[in-house]
């Protein structure tokens, strides 16, 4: 069956409510794309996840009274923004989704596989999650350094913080990696649901807990994971230090290249930092807790 894609303009401030008026005018599926080819990366927890310039696309079977779409729309909005009709070719979506991904490796034994494909190694350690506009899974830089790290360390029976988990996707690896137990930290109540259904989906829900941030259990865990933004990170060093157990691991990423020494600095209070690890422009930094607190 053909199709029509409605695209219309929206900013961060707009993109949701956008969404929301074509999903209520009965839009097939609402998708969101960068419309100035703009990077995106890890926000801090609770900041807007779209581009600048975003476009929402609402897709609609072909036969649609397109002019009462419209009004029904600027009805819902108050006013329509810039956008354009086009039609759309009939095709496997599934099959064209599936071309455009493949299962990424971090490490020797560690794959992030989308839903629907066959790991290149079943007997790996393979996380199910599907890349998308959703922040964590795998493509982004400071993403990948985490993996890295994570899969190259002991996390057998050790507790985890991720702390900004987005999707998720470093929580679930501790999991799947042998951690006894994660707590997932974010201020974003959509990405503590993600979170715990990506964790349900790979059998590891059970030794998961989701929290915000005032919510967060004051235990100390082992190891500390923050992949969310410099200028955040250097704010809660107190208290991610609170939270890591003297002689606990660090590693935190989101760190432009620029930065690092900004931020080591912010952490030598309290932990050894070791050299940064550089990918693509971001950093992933690691470290150690002082047995006890420097002053």
């Amino acid at each position: 069956m053909p199709w029509l894609e409605l695209t219309l303009s929206a900013t961060p401030a707009t993109a949701e409510s956008i969404s929301d008026a074509l999903e209520e005018a009965g839009a097939a599926a609402v998708t969101l794309r960068d419309a100035e080819d703009q990077p995106i990366f890890e926000p801090p927890p609770g900041a807007e996840k779209v581009w600048d310039h975003t476009e929402v696309v609402g897709l609609f079977e072909s036969d649609i009274d397109t002019d009462a779409l419209l009004l029904g729309l600027s009805a819902r909005l108050g006013t329509l923004p810039r956008w354009r009709l086009e039609p759309l070719e009939d095709r496997d979506w599934i099959r064209a989704w599936m071309d455009d991904y493949r299962p990424m490796r971090f490490g020797e034994r560690l794959y992030v596989v989308p839903h629907g494909m066959e790991p290149p190694d079943p007997g790996a350690i393979n996380l199910r999650l599907d890349p998308g506009l959703a922040f964590g899974t795998g493509t982004h830089p400071t993403t990948a350094l985490c993996l890295r790290w994570l899969e190259s360390a002991d996390l057998r029976g050790r507790t985890i913080i991720d702390y900004g988990c987005g999707s998720g996707i470093l929580a679930i690896a501790a999991l799947l990696l042998g951690a006894a137990r994660v707590i997932a930290v974010d201020n974003d109540p959509q990405a503590l649901i993600a979170t715990a259904n990506n964790a349900h989906d790979n059998g590891v829900a059970d030794r998961l807990s989701t929290h915000l941030p005032e919510n967060c259990p004051d235990e100390p865990a082992d190891v500390m994971v923050a992949n969310i933004l410099a200028a955040p990170l250097v704010e809660l060093e107190p208290r991610l230090a609170a939270l890591t157990r003297p002689g606990g691991l660090i590693t935190l990423s989101g760190i432009l290249t620029a930065q690092g020494d900004m931020v080591s600095t912010a952490y030598d209070r309290d932990f050894d930092m070791h050299p940064a690890v550089d990918k693509d422009g971001w950093l992933r930094l690691d470290g150690q807790r002082h047995v006890s607190t420097k002053h």
